[in-house]
């Protein structure tokens, strides 16, 4: 990889995430699965501008969805890779800010 854009791919916004930026002062977003911690900091430090403390990774596995009402319908999301990110003390991503 040598894009680091190509690193992350979208923030994920969620009931969770919006507290872990607020409490905790961590940002979550879907990376790719070739992506290591080193490759995640040092995107998000040169994309954003800030300080990152830590990189935690997680491999979302694959799972099966009903679609509408009928069970004869099923169709199967994408596994993926998350990666939660504690900032420095004092740094913020414009991104996350005021999501409640």
């Amino acid at each position: 990889m040598t894009n680091i854009y190509d690193i992350l791919r979208r923030p994920i916004v969620t009931e969770k995430s919006s507290y872990l930026s607020g409490a905790l002062n961590q940002v979550v977003f879907e990376v790719s699965r070739e992506a290591t911690k080193a490759m995640i900091k040092e995107a998000v430090e040169q994309v954003f501008n800030v300080q990152v403390e830590k990189v935690r990774t997680i491999n979302m596995p694959a799972k099966r969805k009903i679609a509408g009402n009928s069970r004869r319908t099923v169709s199967r999301r994408k596994a993926y890779k998350k990666a939660i990110i504690t900032l420095a003390p004092g740094e913020s991503i414009d991104v996350f800010e005021g999501v409640q």
